[in-house]
């Protein structure tokens, strides 16, 4: 047993969803949202290059010595898979180790809104999911993929750097295609994938200019494409696609985008009040004819007014899915405001308002002296 698989052990004891290894720190895992060390010594950066030389591809190992970052996935039998970064930092070498849960979550159970099925059963068109890193866009992907994988009968194509969640084969065909073993990278696999009868296709990570313009092209001629951006809301991700351009191609690529864009959906992860673990709170927008014409037309500053005349659609802003979650007791208040983007409607459930926004924020009457909370439904 390689000598890092205690730590994974440790993990997964302890719920943790990431564990940090730096030079010149203890371990640390991070737990409900909180990194929290372990007791243990300062790893050196000799000690610690011994632990992953244990668990590393020798092929890795080498990209790492030329580049400074690798990303790889790894596997503990019996206990789960773990998608590996390593880099380089002012103590040495560092490595992020995030759980790949070992069965793929439904859209039940991760609480998803109803467009989620009909986003993976659409025939063609581009759907994406954003929101900071580490706010569960694989998880919310694999939910809609295995949705998709259990109610159509199609060939699913998942271009991936590690590949995380593994798809057994139900009523569709899924290839897992992982850049480096199998592809050179994101835009060499999706040019490929246009040529291998694919009727869904899902993008790990959509980066670079190539790769959004493979995705939209593919989008654009019959397919069905997912993708990840890091983007924090749905008007954000429309500006972002476009803004990856040049100038003179922008027009062009507003056009194509109001054509092919089918849904957004972007999160935010949130601590559950009961502390059992976090909860995504859900903006989503559909591509509807308004919404297209607003993309086509560059004025991407009226979409969050779309999305809240919206509702009926299946539409909701994050701010709608933070209410849902704060009336139903899953999130507090606090966590609720900290994540909002308009305070004001959360300011009244809290017992005081944070001091860096007093004097911005409307108060109570002068005679009532503190903020009145409001009663939230459990």
């Amino acid at each position: 047993m390689a000598k890092i698989d205690a730590f994974f052990r440790l993990m997964n004891t302890q719920g943790a969803s990431d564990l940090h290894m730096m030079s010149g720190s203890p371990p640390c895992l991070r737990v409900q949202g909180d990194i929290e060390p372990i007791k243990y010594h300062e790893l050196t950066h000799d000690e610690l290059m011994d632990m992953l030389a244990e668990i590393t591809p020798e092929h890795k190992l080498k990209e790492f010595e030329e580049t400074g970052d690798v990303d790889f996935a790894y596997e503990l039998p019996g206990v789960s898979r773990y998608r590996a970064n390593f880099f380089r930092q002012i103590k040495g070498v560092g490595a992020v180790f995030r759980q790949i849960p070992a069965k793929i979550m439904t859209i039940d159970q991760l609480g998803l809104p109803n467009i989620a099925r009909r986003f993976a059963m659409m025939e063609k068109g581009l759907v994406l999911v954003t929101g900071p890193t580490g706010s569960g866009k694989s998880t919310t992907l694999a939910a809609i993929i295995d949705y998709a994988n259990k109610n159509r009968r199609d060939h699913i194509i998942t271009i991936e750097d590690p590949i995380e969640f593994k798809h057994s084969r139900m009523n569709s065909l899924v290839s897992h295609r992982e850049v480096g073993p199998h592809t050179q990278s994101f835009s060499a696999a999706l040019r490929g994938a246009l040529r291998e009868d694919p009727d869904i296709i899902m993008v790990g990570e959509m980066r670079t200019l190539e790769t959004i313009s493979l995705a939209l092209e593919a989008a654009s001629t019959g397919h069905l494409v997912f993708g990840t951006l890091h983007t924090q809301s749905a008007p954000k991700t429309i500006d972002r696609v476009i803004d990856v351009f040049p100038t003179d191609a922008q027009e062009q690529v507003r056009t194509t985008l109001g054509e092919s864009l089918k849904g957004v959906i972007a999160q935010a992860l949130c601590k559950r009040a009961d502390g059992r673990g976090r909860v995504a709170a859900l903006e989503v927008m559909v591509g509807t004819p308004a919404v297209a014409n607003i993309i086509r037309e560059g004025k991407t500053h009226q979409l969050m007014n779309m999305i809240q005349t919206g509702k009926r659609l299946g539409m909701r802003s994050l701010d709608d899915g933070l209410m849902e979650l704060l009336q139903k007791g899953i999130i507090s208040p606090e966590e609720a405001f900290d994540k909002a983007v308009l305070k004001e409607p959360f300011a009244d459930f809290l017992t005081s308002i944070p001091e860096e926004w007093e004097g911005i924020l409307k108060k109570d009457s002068p005679q009532s002296g503190e903020k009145r909370r409001k009663t939230v439904s459990l």
